[in-house]
């Protein structure tokens, strides 16, 4: 089916395989089955939730196979794949075999669009998607374009593509798993944030990590974004094939060269979309605008900024943009002051780059850690934050691995290590770290871990640390 743009009437009659139920699979089968296409859904899993998925897809006349998902359905033509369906497994292998394309609901939303559709602003990165296409839609909506926050952040690309709202432009949130299912992806400007191990059991290795992520720089035609202390973005920007006359833009924390945005004296400003970027530079905002004004957060306010200015968004919205924002719960979000304590929920820090980010957003921490490590090694982490602990409280099934890490490069810092896993766990945490603080301290939740083993995802744990710091305030 080539590797350009795809018409209703071209998938009318094909016969396709949907990989997987979920947020994307069930989506994606029925817009491929209001096109005409005879789709047959396939998912390893027959759980509660996966029954119900099927019901509701089988009443349409969607044809469902619950508990396989090795099979190539009989005459399939393409495979449209959840993103987190990893890249060996046989099903694959089969269509490879068949010489059956394979593409993500990211790539079947790109080949759909219509011929006057929304150019994408495209981020991704380890950590600060999310925020970063949040405050990227809020800029662009602030100057008073049509624009909204799509892709991995939760709302689906076919829906905002083939809906009936028309947009200007959209700010486009791609993971890696994404990424990789969608080669013919090119959008207008695209950020790669930062770059730290993360999935490296989907991927296979950091240097296949990195590469699906690079490939959001294929065919940009304006802006490269890349992060100027993260060398490992520049490199992916310089292996791009861009459009002529792309330029690559960093952005730093510290005083912008020319072809970056930076940070000078309070002032986030704009070194590259301006008149003789060699000599001038534009104000955009106050860091004060950002919200919280944590390095990472600043970081991420200065991509979002980057991919505006590429659109031609003029630098008053940027302000504005940024003023408008709110970040989502559990990103380094103040909770609550406690006897001159402050409690802080960064839940969604769930790997060790993330926690380090939020560490060094604070001096003197009391730190509560711990949960899944997914493969996760903790000492550079330790090392990296050691100055900045007051103590720590480790929760958590693999918590062992950060008290380790905890002996080896802060053997000073007090630790208490909570042996339960249950979820009245956060309670006695918080109590520990309150004993542990004094006046003028943070006590930060930062796992650095998943949370499936206590919690059901990162917001109920999150909520659990928020109820139990209104319940020592209570008492306070």
């Amino acid at each position: 089916m080539g590797s350009g743009k795809v018409t209703s009437s071209e998938l009318k009659g094909k016969h396709v395989t949907v990989a997987g139920l979920g947020v994307s699979g069930v989506p994606a089968a029925k817009v491929l089955h209001g096109l005409g296409a005879h789709v047959t859904v396939v998912n390893d899993g027959a759980d509660e939730r996966a029954m119900a998925q099927a019901a509701e897809l089988e009443t349409l006349g969607v044809t469902v196979r619950l508990g396989d998902g090795a099979t190539l359905p009989e005459g399939t033509e393409l495979i449209v794949t959840a993103p987190g369906w990893k890249p060996d497994k046989p099903l694959f292998t089969a269509a490879a075999e068949a010489g059956v394309p394979v593409w993500g609901d990211v790539e079947l939303a790109w080949r759909l669009r219509g011929p006057d559709a929304a150019p994408w602003l495209a981020v991704t990165g380890t950590n600060g998607k999310t925020t970063t296409v949040q405050m990227l839609a809020s800029i662009l909506r602030a100057a008073g374009l049509r624009a909204a926050a799509v892709g991995n952040i939760g709302v689906s690309l076919l829906d905002a593509v083939l809906g009936e709202e028309r947009y200007d432009v959209l700010a486009v949130e791609l993971s890696s798993y994404q990424l990789h299912w969608a080669p013919s992806l090119r959008a207008h400007s695209a950020a790669v944030l930062n770059l730290a191990p993360d999935h490296l059991d989907w991927h296979g290795s950091m240097e296949a990590y990195a590469a699906d992520k690079g490939r959001v720089y294929e065919g940009n035609r304006v802006a490269c974004v890349y992060n100027a202390a993260d060398k490992a973005t520049e490199d992916l920007v310089r292996a791009a094939d861009v459009e002529e006359g792309c330029r690559a833009v960093g952005f730093t924390l510290g005083t912008p060269a020319p072809s970056q945005l930076g940070v000078v004296e309070g002032i986030l400003v704009d070194r590259a979309f301006v008149e003789d970027r060699h000599k001038n530079a534009q104000e955009l905002a106050e860091v004060s605008d950002v919200s919280p004004p944590a390095p990472h957060n600043i970081a991420n306010a200065l991509a979002a900024a980057a991919l505006a200015r590429a659109y031609g968004v003029p630098a008053r919205a940027v302000r504005d943009g940024l003023r408008a924002f709110t970040p989502d719960a559990h990103r380094i979000s103040h909770v609550a002051d406690v006897d001159g304590v402050a409690y802080v929920d960064d839940s969604k820090a769930t790997n060790t780059h993330a926690a380090e980010a939020s560490l060094a957003a604070y001096e003197s921490i009391v730190w509560i850690a711990g949960g899944l490590a997914k493969g996760a090694t903790f000492d550079e982490l330790v090392a990296k934050s050691a100055k900045r602990l007051r103590g720590a409280v480790l929760i958590g099934a693999d918590r062992a691995l950060i008290r380790e890490a905890l002996a080896r490069h802060a053997p000073e810092v007090p630790v208490v290590d909570l042996d339960r896993t249950d979820t009245g766990a956060m309670l006695a945490a918080v109590q520990e770290a309150r004993r542990l603080a004094v006046t003028g301290d943070t006590v930060l939740l930062a796992p650095a871990c998943a949370s499936m083993d206590m919690f059901a995802n990162y917001n109920k744990r999150g909520d659990a640390f928020a109820e139990a710091v209104r319940e020592l305030g209570a008492g306070a």
